[in-house]
């Protein structure tokens, strides 16, 4: 299924969200125009490879090589429909989001959930050279702060050639539950290129509870 809106209207413009979607954009269209080799070293160089850190710790390798990543990681994406997908889905759920915390706590929101993700990935890939990218764990992190203020939301879903509206509550909640039982079931599993579950997970969970949070008080 795929989301295509929702009923949740705004009270301000979404510019930092409609920003972030132009940066990734802006990113993809520099990276797709390198040439082959260029375009490698370019990935290489601003993608999340788990094994940097131990290596860091260690005394083998740089701050900033270990950890800038984890920062430029996030406005990567592996193909267009990465990007695609990605963007439809912070477009959908991001606006809602930001409207609640205003523009510059959104922002520092997102970055936050995009770096801590990251290092959930890190953690459960402990070692791992594969390069990681895309700004799927920021996002996800906007899909659980979405589905702690707005659960009751309904978001137009895609079913082959169906619209279906269904509560934000099980969208996200649905989403989430494919997303743990993919993680739990590759941990262990070789070291072979995927879907970055674990930094889907904790980008969730950290949304979901800086949201609560901000949502008591």
């Amino acid at each position: 299924m795929i989301p295509i809106k929702d009923d949740n209207p705004t009270r301000t413009f979404p510019i930092v969200n409609y920003a972030l979607i132009l940066v990734n954009v802006i990113v993809f269209v520099y990276q797709v125009t390198l040439p082959p080799h260029a375009q490698k070293v370019f990935l290489m160089a601003n993608a999340t490879i788990p094994s940097h850190i131990p290596q860091f710790l260690a005394g083998y390798l740089g701050f900033k090589m270990a950890f800038y990543p984890m920062f430029t990681s996030m406005f990567l994406h592996g193909g267009l429909m990465h990007l695609l997908g990605n963007m439809l889905f912070l477009y959908v759920f991001g606006d809602n989001v930001e409207d609640y915390f205003g523009h510059l706590p959104y922002l520092l929101f997102y970055l936050f959930c995009g770096i801590a993700s990251g290092f959930v990935h890190v953690l459960f890939n402990w070692g791992s050279s594969l390069p990681a990218i895309g700004a799927s764990g920021a996002i996800s992190g906007v899909m659980g702060a979405y589905a702690v203020l707005y659960p009751r939301a309904n978001v137009l879903m895609l079913f082959f050639i169906f619209f279906i509206p269904i509560p934000a509550v099980f969208v996200l909640g649905y989403w989430f539950v494919l997303q743990f039982l993919e993680g739990v079931g590759g941990l262990g599993a070789a070291n072979t290129p995927g879907v970055a579950f674990w930094a889907h997970i904790g980008g969730f969970v950290i949304g979901l509870l800086i949201a609560w949070i901000v949502k008591k008080r």
